[in-house]
């Protein structure tokens, strides 16, 4: 079975760092795209950042110039470098990847638990 697990969440002042890991586990045959979601009660869910299997990186405008995503493909791991965090920045981050579990299969949408990330002024 696979599975996505998220770490690094946390309380953080203003101005302060996180860096938030999602790793993969299980019959894994290939990894495509990664990327890091977060979710408000008033905003819903909105993409944060993402990276393709070639290196290609996207983020919002909201984090653009702070926050950093990476992958390592040896780990089955992809990584958000979070810095200069906001106030706004607090919510629920999730991680998802898009990957394949056998050969010839589709591909599926799998997502981590969710981490709180919290922010404070």
């Amino acid at each position: 079975q696979v599975q996505l697990v998220e770490s690094g969440g946390g309380l953080v002042q203003a101005g302060g760092s996180l860096r938030l890991s999602c790793a993969a586990s299980g019959s894994i045959l290939s990894i495509d795209s990664m990327g890091w979601y977060r979710q408000t009660p008033g905003n819903g869910r909105e993409l944060v950042a993402s990276i393709t299997n070639s290196g290609s990186t996207n983020y919002a405008d909201s984090v653009k110039g702070r926050f950093t995503i990476s992958r390592d493909n040896s780990k089955n791991t992809v990584y958000l470098r979070m810095d200069s965090l906001k106030p706004e920045d607090t919510a629920v981050y999730y991680c998802k990847m898009i990957l394949r579990i056998r050969l010839g299969g589709p591909n599926y949408q799998y997502w981590g638990q969710g981490t709180q990330v919290t922010v404070s002024s």
